[in-house]
Parts: structure tokens; C-alpha cells; sequence
């Protein structure tokens, strides 16, 4: 009698085929295209397709586009670009379905970023970045961000969609907030006699956002928890551009995606960018990706013009004002005059709420490994991400995930819990006056 098992394990890439076959699913044509023109040089783009989830099966692929535009320098962005990824799929546990891996995507995202910026700034280098990054599999688009370049869809039934939240803040007073609230100060520049110019910034360093990866010498109230928001796209497809600030101060959604329509992805890049450029001419550096996702019979043609749009009530329905940008709900008013299917929303800045992966997702993460660099912890080494908060005496002592001292110091400095390493003072009195400052424009 045999002692084998009946079962035969069956490999991930056979299973993988058998869910394309079963769910009938046509997987569209990534076709892109960008267009840069530089003041600074510290924008940065990536651009990857045909990536595999299982190496060699040539079915798993998806792609990957980011855009990191640099300040105070541009280390931060390079690092970022040559890193993010791995650090993201690092966070992945392996040998999961399609639909498990599209799940754990935004989680995973949370700690790549995080990890990052922990690992950058251990290089003690001052220089900061904005992050938009996207990772498109089968018709699922997910896109993380920090900063103020954006991400705006443009669905084939010609609705307009935000995929990434600005964190600029002089338009979030919730990020306002919460950086008051852990210990910063924001206020504009004093030009004396109680004059203040510019932009509202974050006080000492003087940057103008939010969050970012990087800016070590500005506080680590200015956090790389990124806002993520992941969709579903109808078969139709649709039009991607993620721009730095370049554009989005220049132009409007609405006229960056009229200048270049019907126009393949490689022209419209850079009829976003001349169209910037004459708007306003080349104050910061400009980079515009444009992104086709397409059934593949219509690969041959350039995009079609979208339905006619239906007004401003259209580009109201983008899910960008909510009463709250944590909130994973959408409300009846923000649903859909299309296909586009909504899958996840959340851009809360505490890490307990990001890295708490509900049922059954959270199944796939391992207990005893930091949530965050994913080094491996004997039990009880790790510190529960909940510890310190005011659920933390509702739940168990087992109750993950858990992270590891390094990262747990991070998460507190995060949230103003402990007191910084840098001895900063930052004093601004007057424009004319000898005292030496410095801020980041961005």
C-alpha cells in the first residue's frame, strides 16, 4: 500500500493558466510613452513591462511606471527608482494566486515605501523625493503616492479619475493636522514686519509637503506612507498620465488630457509637456508618462476620442474630496457613470492603520516577520504595530502584524512618540537679514 498521498501538487504557473482560462480573461496591451524637459535634472522615471510573478511561466506579467521627482538633490529619487520595487515585492509573500497577489499589492506598497525611506535615510543624506508609483496586472491598476505629482485616469467611457492624492499642504488641512499633532509647525516664510510669502511649509526645513521619501533633516513627521488606490478597468481600457508638479501647475486634468487626444502615447508625452512648458514656461523640471491600456485589436490605432464628456459633473465623480482621505468607502454620490470597479482606497498615515491586513489576506503574510523589512523575528522578539495605541489594550499580546525594534522606532517617529536624533534649529526673521535658512521649493 502506498504511503503517498493521492493529491499531486500542482504548480503555481499551471494554476495561474487555468484562472486566465477560467475567468475568460484577455489581457490588454500596455503601450507608453514619456517626455521630459529639465531645469534641475532631479526628475526621475521608471518604466518596466512584461514583469513575471513566476519567472518563466510568460503568463504572471505585469508593469510597473513610477516618476520620482527630486528635491534639495536628486540621491533620494535615484535610490528610490533603483530600489522601491524590490523592496515592494520583497513584502509579497510568495507562490500566491493572481487574486491573492492583486490583494496584497497596496499593504506591500506601505512597506516598500517605508522601508525605503528608512534605508535612505541611514545613508544620512539630506535630499528628499515624490513618488508615483504604478503597478498595472491584467486590468487592475494600483498606484501609490507621496508628494504632489499625480496619477489621473482617463477611463474609454471618458470619466475622470484621481489615482493619487496631492499632499501639498496648503490644500490638505487633515496632513496639516496631523503634523502639528506629532510635534512640526507649518506656517509660511516670514518676509518681516509680519509679512508671510508663499506657500504654507513644514517647519524646521521648510518643505512644502507632506509626505516624501527622504528629507531626514526636516522631521520624520513628513512620512512615506503613501496613498494607495487600486481599480479595476472596464475591457474598454483607458489613458494613464502620471506628471510631476511641472504640469499640474500649468495645466488643468481636463485640458492635459484634450491637448494630446488621439494622439499615440510617445506624442501625447510630450504635447503635455509643450503645452506645460507654454503655459508657464520652464520654471521646474517637467516629465509627463502616458500609459495606454488597451483590448489588443485596438493596439494598431492610436486612442480614439472618449463619449463627449458630460460636464463638470464628470471630473466631480473623481473620489477626490471625501470626508476623509483614510476612508475605504465610497459614498453613493462618487459612483461610477462607467465600468471602473473600485478595489481599495486608504491613505491614513498611521502604519497600524496600513499594515493591519484583514481576513483572508492576511492569512498570506507571515506572523514572526517585521510587516516592514521583512527580516525574520523569533517569537516574541516582535513589537505589535498596534502597541501604544488606544486599541492596543483590546488585543492579544499575539496579535500581529509585528515589527522589529528598528522599524518600531521608525513607526514612533513617525507619529511624534519620540524625540528626534538631529539637533535642528531653525530661526527665519527677515529676507534681508544675515541669518542663513533654508527651505525646499517643490
Amino acid at each position: 500500500m502506498s504511503t503517498r498521498s493521492d493529491h499531486q501538487t500542482v504548480p503555481l504557473s499551471v494554476l495561474l493558466k487555468r484562472e486566465l482560462a477560467s475567468e475568460k480573461i484577455e489581457k490588454p496591451e500596455i503601450i507608453y510613452g514619456q517626455a521630459s524637459q529639465s531645469k534641475k535634472g532631479e526628475d526621475f522615471t521608471l518604466l518596466k513591462t512584461e514583469c513575471q510573478r513566476v519567472v518563466g511561466d510568460g503568463v504572471s506579467t505585469y508593469s510597473v511606471f513610477g516618476l520620482f521627482d527630486g528635491h534639495n538633490g536628486s540621491a533620494a529619487a535615484i535610490y528610490s527608482k533603483e530600489n522601491l520595487l524590490n523592496n515592494v515585492l520583497a513584502a509579497i509573500p510568495p507562490e500566491l494566486s493572481r487574486d491573492e497577489w492583486v490583494a496584497a499589492l497596496p499593504r506591500a506598497l506601505v512597506a516598500g515605501f517605508v522601508k525605503t525611506d528608512k534605508d535612505f535615510q541611514e545613508k544620512a543624506r539630506t535630499s528628499g523625493t515624490t513618488v508615483t508609483f504604478m503597478i498595472i496586472e491584467g486590468w487592475v491598476v494600483t498606484v501609490a503616492s507621496v508628494g504632489d505629482s499625480r496619477c489621473i485616469l482617463e477611463s474609454a467611457e471618458g470619466g475622470l479619475y484621481h489615482l493619487s492624492a496631492d499632499h501639498r499642504l496648503e490644500c490638505n488641512e487633515e496632513e496639516r493636522d496631523r503634523i502639528t499633532a506629532s510635534g512640526g509647525e507649518v506656517g509660511r516664510l516670514n518676509a518681516g514686519g509680519g509679512a508671510e510669502i508663499g506657500p504654507l511649509r513644514c517647519w524646521p526645513g521648510g518643505l512644502c509637503l507632506s509626505r516624501s521619501i527622504g528629507d531626514m533633516d526636516v522631521g520624520e513627521f513628513i512620512v512615506p506612507v503613501p496613498y494607495v488606490k487600486q481599480v479595476k478597468l472596464s475591457s474598454a481600457g483607458g489613458r494613464l498620465i502620471i506628471s510631476s508638479d511641472g504640469v499640474w501647475d500649468a495645466l488643468s486634468p481636463e485640458m492635459t488630457f484634450d491637448c494630446c487626444r488621439g494622439m499615440p502615447a510617445d506624442a501625447a508625452a510630450s504635447q503635455v509637456v509643450k503645452e506645460a512648458l507654454h503655459v508657464k514656461g520652464l520654471r521646474d523640471d517637467t516629465t509627463c508618462i502616458v500609459i495606454d491600456i488597451q483590448p489588443p485589436e485596438k493596439v494598431p490605432a492610436a486612442p480614439s476620442a472618449p463619449p463627449k464628456k458630460q460636464g463638470k459633473g464628470v471630473f466631480k465623480s473623481m473620489f477626490r474630496k471625501k470626508p476623509s482621505e483614510s476612508s475605504s468607502q465610497v459614498g453613493k454620490e462618487y459612483s461610477e457613470p462607467d465600468l471602473l470597479e473600485e478595489l481599495f482606497e486608504e491613505g491614513s498615515a498611521m502604519l497600524a492603520d496600513r499594515l493591519d491586513a484583514k481576513y483572508p489576506i492576511c492569512n498570506v503574510f507571515k506572523l514572526f516577520m517585521c510587516a516592514v523589512c521583512q527580516v525574520e523575528m523569533k517569537p516574541g522578539e516582535g513589537i505589535s504595530i498596534h502597541a501604544g495605541s488606544s486599541s492596543a489594550g483590546k488585543l492579544r499580546p499575539w496579535d500581529g502584524p509585528f515589527l522589529c525594534s528598528s522599524c518600531q522606532e521608525k513607526k514612533e517617529a513617525m507619529e511624534g512618540k519620540r524625540g528626534m536624533d538631529l539637533d535642528i534649529v531653525v530661526e527665519v526673521t527677515s529676507l534681508s537679514s544675515s541669518t542663513s535658512f533654508a527651505f525646499q521649493e517643490h
